[in-house]
């Protein structure tokens, strides 16, 4: 298969790495210094670009994408508020968008348990919930698209909690902005930032008598370069907005 990469940070580079491991091309490596590249031949001969870049520049990647016909499989988060209902019409006509917010088997595996107890705990209201999530200093977003996945999979399943709410946010030079009130029906998710922390998400559900605790802890990047080609080699076969539901099935 061949796969064009959109972003050439750290992730970029273990994308790569994973991709020839499994016998793939990389035709083309489009990063902030040559991005006329999209209308390369190169670029335009690629069965599927990945893309890891930043909140702000990932939309105008997936639409530059599609321009040249290249179906996407994207790990960028932040992008939503500003872009869903685009993203959403760009796939009504026909394009293709693998999005998740992160493509860890153990995040898939972490988010069918998460869906599975908070279906249980909808029957015992006295144990409250809220997450935190810790991330290295450079991620840009705070809640990250992670935890406000599993946010929205706690509140899809929760008849007490209508939404998420980002908390307290502990900045990599020590400053902590935001708060950690929050609504009795908000799920408040707090946020730490530090050294070159993969990943970590936790989530708590607690009572007056005792505290039940769920965690995913990355220990690394490279199971979330693998799921990447994994997603682009389920990808390049398949249509419309997929997601790690299409390609994980518990």
């Amino acid at each position: 298969m061949k796969i064009a990469l959109i972003g050439y940070g750290k992730m970029g580079h273990m994308i790569e790495e994973e991709a020839l491991k499994r016998g793939h091309e990389i035709v083309c490596i489009i990063d902030i210094d040559n991005r006329d590249d999209f209308e390369s031949d190169a670029f335009k001969s690629a069965d599927v670009a990945i893309e890891f870049t930043t909140p702000t520049a990932a939309y105008d990647n997936y639409v530059r994408a599609f321009k040249a016909g290249v179906k996407v499989v994207s790990g960028s988060t932040g992008w939503q508020k500003d872009h869903a209902a685009d993203v959403k019409k760009l796939i009504d006509e026909g394009h293709t968008l693998f999005w998740a917010s992160n493509f860890s088997l153990g995040v898939a595996i972490f988010s069918a348990v998460n869906k599975y107890l908070a279906r249980i705990m909808n029957s015992f209201p006295a144990y409250d919930v809220t997450m935190v999530e810790t991330h290295h200093i450079h991620k840009l977003d705070a809640p990250s698209g992670t935890a406000i996945t599993l946010a929205e999979q706690i509140c899809h399943e929760m008849d007490r909690k209508k939404d998420w709410t980002k908390g307290e946010v502990l900045e990599a030079d020590g400053r902590t902005t935001g708060s950690k009130d929050a609504p009795a029906d908000l799920l408040r998710i707090d946020a730490i930032r530090r050294d070159e922390v993969p990943g970590i998400h936790t989530i708590t559900y607690d009572s007056p008598a005792d505290a039940i605790t769920i965690t995913h802890d990355a220990h690394n990047r490279r199971g979330f370069a693998l799921g990447a080609v994994l997603a682009a080699e389920f990808t390049a076969s398949h249509t419309g907005l997929l997601t790690t539901d299409d390609l994980f099935t518990f």
